[in-house]
Protein backbone atom coordinates (compact mmCIF):
# COMPACT_ATOMS: atom_id res chain seq x y z
CA UNK A 1 0.00 0.00 0.00
CA UNK A 2 0.78 3.51 -0.59
CA UNK A 3 -0.32 6.56 1.09
CA UNK A 4 -2.33 9.14 -1.28
CA UNK A 5 -0.93 12.71 -1.17
CA UNK A 6 -1.74 15.64 -2.44
CA UNK A 7 -0.01 18.86 -2.96
CA UNK A 8 -1.28 22.40 -2.07
CA UNK A 9 1.24 25.55 -2.29
CA UNK A 10 3.75 23.68 -2.94
CA UNK A 11 3.74 21.56 0.23
CA UNK A 12 2.75 18.02 -0.15
CA UNK A 13 -0.06 16.27 2.43
CA UNK A 14 -1.38 12.92 3.22
CA UNK A 15 -4.90 12.92 1.44
CA UNK A 16 -7.83 12.15 4.40
CA UNK A 17 -11.13 10.74 4.54
CA UNK A 18 -13.32 11.31 7.70
CA UNK A 19 -10.41 11.95 9.34
CA UNK A 20 -7.99 8.42 7.98
CA UNK A 21 -4.99 8.61 5.71
CA UNK A 22 -5.70 7.37 2.23
CA UNK A 23 -3.89 4.39 0.84
CA UNK A 24 -3.75 3.67 -2.39
CA UNK A 25 -3.52 -0.54 -3.04
CA UNK A 26 -3.86 -2.15 -6.37
CA UNK A 27 -5.95 1.01 -7.91
CA UNK A 28 -8.17 0.77 -4.71
CA UNK A 29 -8.05 3.91 -2.35
CA UNK A 30 -8.46 2.44 1.25
CA UNK A 31 -9.07 5.02 4.41
CA UNK A 32 -6.77 3.32 7.11
CA UNK A 33 -8.06 3.60 10.30
CA UNK A 34 -4.44 3.42 12.18
CA UNK A 35 -5.64 3.21 15.69
CA UNK A 36 -8.15 0.79 15.18
CA UNK A 37 -5.47 -1.41 13.57
CA UNK A 38 -3.05 -0.56 16.33
CA UNK A 39 -5.79 -2.16 18.84
CA UNK A 40 -5.70 -4.85 16.95
CA UNK A 41 -2.20 -5.44 16.95
CA UNK A 42 -2.15 -5.25 20.68
CA UNK A 43 -5.01 -7.47 21.07
CA UNK A 44 -3.65 -10.09 18.59
CA UNK A 45 -0.46 -9.87 20.59
CA UNK A 46 -1.81 -10.14 23.76
CA UNK A 47 -3.40 -13.62 21.91
CA UNK A 48 -1.06 -14.43 20.79
CA UNK A 49 1.23 -13.98 24.05
CA UNK A 50 -1.48 -16.17 26.20
CA UNK A 51 -1.06 -18.69 23.96
CA UNK A 52 2.37 -19.19 24.13
CA UNK A 53 1.98 -18.98 28.23
CA UNK A 54 -0.32 -22.23 27.87
CA UNK A 55 1.48 -24.04 25.59
CA UNK A 56 4.34 -23.45 28.21
CA UNK A 57 2.63 -24.36 31.21
CA UNK A 58 1.23 -27.47 29.77
CA UNK A 59 4.79 -28.70 28.55
CA UNK A 60 5.88 -27.90 32.44
CA UNK A 61 3.31 -30.07 33.41
CA UNK A 62 3.84 -33.07 31.13
CA UNK A 63 7.71 -32.91 32.01
CA UNK A 64 6.68 -34.53 35.50
CA UNK A 65 5.57 -37.50 33.68
CA UNK A 66 8.45 -37.93 31.33
CA UNK A 67 9.22 -41.93 31.14
CA UNK A 68 5.72 -43.14 31.64
CA UNK A 69 4.94 -45.18 28.52
CA UNK A 70 1.97 -46.89 29.66
CA UNK A 71 -0.74 -44.66 31.16
CA UNK A 72 -3.25 -46.86 32.03
CA UNK A 73 -0.63 -49.00 34.01
CA UNK A 74 0.45 -46.01 35.57
CA UNK A 75 -3.21 -44.84 36.48
CA UNK A 76 -3.56 -48.52 37.73
CA UNK A 77 -0.56 -48.37 40.21
CA UNK A 78 -1.77 -45.08 41.29
CA UNK A 79 -5.49 -46.57 42.14
CA UNK A 80 -3.94 -49.54 43.71
CA UNK A 81 -1.47 -47.33 46.01
CA UNK A 82 -4.52 -45.08 47.19
CA UNK A 83 -7.32 -48.24 47.99
CA UNK A 84 -4.05 -50.02 50.56
CA UNK A 85 -5.29 -49.99 53.78
CA UNK A 86 -3.85 -48.04 56.76
CA UNK A 87 -3.47 -50.77 58.72
CA UNK A 88 -0.99 -52.23 55.84
CA UNK A 89 0.89 -49.35 56.54
CA UNK A 90 0.73 -48.62 59.92
CA UNK A 91 -0.66 -50.60 62.99
CA UNK A 92 -3.97 -48.93 64.19
CA UNK A 93 -2.56 -48.76 67.48
CA UNK A 94 0.69 -47.77 66.73
CA UNK A 95 -1.11 -44.23 65.03
CA UNK A 96 -2.92 -43.91 68.60
CA UNK A 97 0.40 -43.82 69.90
CA UNK A 98 2.42 -41.44 67.94
CA UNK A 99 -0.73 -39.36 68.20
CA UNK A 100 -0.73 -39.63 71.90
CA UNK A 101 3.04 -38.71 72.27
CA UNK A 102 2.81 -35.80 70.01
CA UNK A 103 -0.30 -34.43 72.43
CA UNK A 104 1.85 -35.27 75.27
CA UNK A 105 5.00 -33.36 73.72
CA UNK A 106 2.72 -30.49 72.51
CA UNK A 107 1.28 -30.02 76.27
CA UNK A 108 4.54 -30.39 77.86
CA UNK A 109 5.74 -27.68 75.73
CA UNK A 110 2.59 -26.03 76.59
CA UNK A 111 2.64 -26.16 80.09
CA UNK A 112 6.61 -25.12 80.48
CA UNK A 113 5.54 -21.81 78.69
CA UNK A 114 2.53 -21.22 80.60
CA UNK A 115 5.37 -21.52 83.85
CA UNK A 116 8.03 -19.43 82.21
CA UNK A 117 5.30 -17.00 81.79
CA UNK A 118 3.80 -17.09 85.53
CA UNK A 119 7.69 -16.45 86.44
CA UNK A 120 8.60 -14.08 84.62
CA UNK A 121 5.43 -11.85 85.72
CA UNK A 122 6.02 -13.04 89.36
CA UNK A 123 9.48 -11.44 88.97
CA UNK A 124 8.13 -7.84 87.30
CA UNK A 125 5.72 -7.65 90.08
CA UNK A 126 7.80 -8.69 92.53
CA UNK A 127 10.63 -5.86 90.94
CA UNK A 128 7.15 -3.54 90.62
CA UNK A 129 6.49 -3.73 94.21
CA UNK A 130 10.18 -3.35 95.74
CA UNK A 131 10.09 0.35 93.59
CA UNK A 132 6.75 1.19 94.55
CA UNK A 133 7.53 0.54 98.32
CA UNK A 134 10.81 2.52 97.84
CA UNK A 135 9.40 5.17 95.69
CA UNK A 136 6.81 5.84 98.48
CA UNK A 137 9.58 5.32 101.33
CA UNK A 138 11.33 7.95 99.62
CA UNK A 139 8.21 10.39 99.11
CA UNK A 140 6.79 9.84 102.59
CA UNK A 141 10.63 10.04 103.77
CA UNK A 142 11.31 13.49 102.14
CA UNK A 143 8.46 15.06 103.35
CA UNK A 144 9.16 14.26 107.06
CA UNK A 145 12.65 15.89 106.55
CA UNK A 146 11.69 19.04 104.72
CA UNK A 147 8.49 19.52 107.04
CA UNK A 148 8.11 22.93 108.10
CA UNK A 149 6.16 21.87 111.63
CA UNK A 150 8.52 19.10 112.40
CA UNK A 151 11.58 21.98 111.79
CA UNK A 152 9.80 24.45 114.22
CA UNK A 153 8.02 22.41 116.49
CA UNK A 154 8.56 18.83 116.84
CA UNK A 155 11.49 18.27 119.81
CA UNK A 156 12.01 14.50 118.83
CA UNK A 157 14.43 13.29 115.90
CA UNK A 158 13.11 12.84 112.39
CA UNK A 159 13.31 9.23 112.33
CA UNK A 160 11.54 8.63 115.73
CA UNK A 161 8.84 11.20 114.36
CA UNK A 162 8.55 8.84 111.10
CA UNK A 163 8.85 5.68 113.07
CA UNK A 164 5.61 7.02 114.79
CA UNK A 165 3.35 8.57 112.48
CA UNK A 166 5.11 7.34 108.88
CA UNK A 167 2.20 4.33 108.35
CA UNK A 168 -0.27 7.38 108.79
CA UNK A 169 0.80 8.64 105.35
CA UNK A 170 0.26 6.77 101.59
CA UNK A 171 1.63 7.78 97.98
CA UNK A 172 -1.52 7.72 96.00
CA UNK A 173 -1.01 9.11 92.42
CA UNK A 174 1.74 10.56 92.92
CA UNK A 175 1.00 12.24 96.41
CA UNK A 176 1.46 11.68 99.85
CA UNK A 177 -2.05 11.57 101.75
CA UNK A 178 -3.00 10.87 105.42
CA UNK A 179 -5.38 8.97 106.69
CA UNK A 180 -6.62 8.96 110.45
CA UNK A 181 -7.27 6.25 113.33
CA UNK A 182 -10.50 5.69 111.47
CA UNK A 183 -9.18 4.63 108.28
CA UNK A 184 -10.14 7.73 107.00
CA UNK A 185 -8.50 10.82 104.86
CA UNK A 186 -7.34 13.42 106.83
CA UNK A 187 -9.09 16.75 105.70
CA UNK A 188 -7.65 20.04 105.53
CA UNK A 189 -9.14 22.92 108.12
CA UNK A 190 -7.30 25.44 105.99
CA UNK A 191 -8.52 24.51 102.65
CA UNK A 192 -12.59 23.02 103.36
CA UNK A 193 -12.93 19.97 100.71
CA UNK A 194 -9.57 19.05 100.39
CA UNK A 195 -7.30 16.75 101.60
CA UNK A 196 -4.60 17.63 104.43
CA UNK A 197 -1.12 18.63 102.96
CA UNK A 198 1.42 16.61 104.62
CA UNK A 199 2.65 19.31 107.38
CA UNK A 200 -1.03 20.00 108.52
CA UNK A 201 -1.79 16.69 108.48
CA UNK A 202 1.28 15.52 110.75
CA UNK A 203 -0.05 18.48 113.18
CA UNK A 204 -3.07 17.28 113.42
CA UNK A 205 -1.89 13.70 113.78
CA UNK A 206 0.53 14.77 116.42
CA UNK A 207 -2.45 17.04 118.12
CA UNK A 208 -4.33 13.81 118.73
CA UNK A 209 -1.23 11.70 119.75
CA UNK A 210 -2.08 11.46 123.79
CA UNK A 211 1.86 12.26 124.61
CA UNK A 212 2.24 14.93 122.06
CA UNK A 213 3.86 16.93 125.40
CA UNK A 214 6.74 14.78 124.27
CA UNK A 215 7.08 15.07 120.74
CA UNK A 216 6.72 18.88 120.50
CA UNK A 217 9.17 21.55 120.91
CA UNK A 218 9.40 23.30 124.53
CA UNK A 219 6.86 20.85 126.26
CA UNK A 220 9.79 18.64 128.14
CA UNK A 221 11.66 22.06 128.79
CA UNK A 222 11.21 21.80 132.77
CA UNK A 223 14.71 21.78 133.85
CA UNK A 224 14.51 17.76 134.45
CA UNK A 225 17.79 17.30 133.18
CA UNK A 226 16.59 14.86 130.53
CA UNK A 227 18.69 14.33 127.32
CA UNK A 228 18.35 15.26 124.08
CA UNK A 229 16.17 13.28 121.34
CA UNK A 230 18.45 12.12 119.40
CA UNK A 231 21.02 11.29 122.70
CA UNK A 232 17.90 9.33 124.17
CA UNK A 233 17.14 7.75 120.74
CA UNK A 234 20.61 6.15 120.79
CA UNK A 235 20.65 5.38 124.25
CA UNK A 236 20.51 1.75 125.38
CA UNK A 237 19.98 2.34 128.99
CA UNK A 238 17.31 5.30 130.03
CA UNK A 239 14.81 5.73 132.99
CA UNK A 240 11.69 4.94 133.10
CA UNK A 241 10.73 8.51 132.58
CA UNK A 242 12.27 9.26 129.26
CA UNK A 243 11.34 6.05 127.93
CA UNK A 244 7.75 7.37 128.42
CA UNK A 245 9.11 10.03 126.08
CA UNK A 246 9.40 7.48 123.46
CA UNK A 247 6.87 7.09 121.04
CA UNK A 248 5.27 3.33 121.19
CA UNK A 249 6.66 1.92 118.02
CA UNK A 250 9.77 3.48 119.20
CA UNK A 251 9.42 1.71 122.18
CA UNK A 252 8.66 -1.34 120.92
CA UNK A 253 11.93 -1.50 119.03
CA UNK A 254 13.89 -0.26 121.84
CA UNK A 255 12.62 -3.50 123.85
CA UNK A 256 13.41 -5.98 121.14
CA UNK A 257 17.09 -4.29 121.49
CA UNK A 258 17.11 -5.26 124.98
CA UNK A 259 17.15 -1.29 126.62
CA UNK A 260 18.05 -1.48 130.00
CA UNK A 261 15.80 0.87 132.76
CA UNK A 262 17.42 2.35 135.35
CA UNK A 263 14.92 2.68 137.48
Amino acid sequence: MKLKTIEIDGKTYAEVSDGKPVYEDGGKEIAYDVPAAAAKITALNGEAMGHREAKEAAEAKLKAFEGITDPAAARKALETVQNLESKDLIAAEKVDEIKAAAVASMQAKLDAAVAAKDEAIKAVSSERDTLAKQLNGELIGGNFARSKFVAEKVAVPVDMLQAAFGSAFKVEDGKVVAYGQDGNPIWSTVKPGEKANFDEALEKLVDAYPFKADILRGANQNGTGARPGQELMNASTMTTAEFNTLPPQVQAEKMAKGLTLTD
